[in-house]
Parts: C-alpha cells; sequence; structure tokens
C-alpha cells in the first residue's frame, strides 16, 4: 500500500515510533482537539506523526485491525495506516477508517462533535450518510 504520507506533511511534524508512546500521543492529541481517548482502537501502532501547522496527523500500525464499540454495537475496521485533518471537536478528510453497516464496509470521512447536543458525535462517509452516537460509546475500555 502506498503512503498517504505526503512529504510536505513530513516536513516540521512531531514523530514517534513505538506502540506505547505512539498510543499515548493519539490519545493526547484527540484529547487536546475535545475528541473521545479512545475513538482510535488501533494495535501494533508503529508511527504516529502530527504536523501542527497543516493539522495533519497519521498513524501507521503492522496490520488492519477491527474493532467492536460494544456500547453501540459498531464494527470499526483501521487500515495499516489511518490518516486525518483534525481541529477543535473535528476530524475531517479521514482515511483508513470503515464501518460496517449490514454487509457494506463504508468509508468514514468525517468525525465532529456535535455543538447544539453536547457529548455527541456524528459520523459521516463518502456516500453523504451521517450517523450520530453518544460520545462516552467512544471511551476507552477499562
Amino acid at each position: 500500500m502506498a503512503s498517504q504520507i505526503a512529504d510536505s506533511h513530513r516536513a516540521g511534524a512531531q514523530v514517534v515510533k513505538g506502540h506505547d508512546i505512539c498510543k499515548k500521543h493519539a490519545m493526547e492529541l484527540l484529547e487536546e482537539v475535545g475528541l473521545p481517548r479512545g475513538l482510535l482502537a488501533l494495535s501494533d501502532i508503529e508511527e504516529f506523526g502530527y504536523n501542527r501547522t497543516s493539522r495533519f496527523m497519521w498513524i501507521v500500525q503492522k496490520k488492519k485491525n477491527e474493532h467492536t464499540f460494544k456500547k453501540i454495537k459498531q464494527t470499526v475496521s483501521y487500515a495499516t495506516e489511518v490518516t486525518a485533518f483534525v481541529e477543535t471537536g473535528k476530524m475531517m478528510k479521514v482515511t483508513g477508517v470503515k464501518t460496517k453497516k449490514l454487509f457494506l464496509w463504508i468509508s468514514l470521512v468525517e468525525v465532529y462533535a456535535e455543538e447544539s447536543s453536547a457529548g455527541k458525535l456524528t459520523f459521516t462517509t463518502g456516500a453523504g450518510l451521517s450517523e450520530t452516537f453518544d460520545a462516552e460509546a467512544f471511551a476507552l475500555d477499562d
């Protein structure tokens, strides 16, 4: 798979390697922009990068994985490379994340916190479909 991470985004980015430190940085970034720390349920992370200037973040994991958010019974697939532009309350132009609807995998392109409804997250697909869930469904499993 060719990398979606352009050299322009790598230049000046903070990059860390190793699962534990990558997971820590990813959770801190999610928290910083007001999104639930458990939103990116990734495993075996090899690299995390974030460019504060362009607001572009990426995560590379060893292999793709699936995770089911039990509170909403929603299965999500994460590719080996997940990228997004982030800002307060939003992840935009997301790549590498799909959700299962019936028998189809549909790419997610945006996640944002509902300003009018505190505690809600809306997920939008490339087809323009959207669905809103309680943000607590994406809290870290203890």
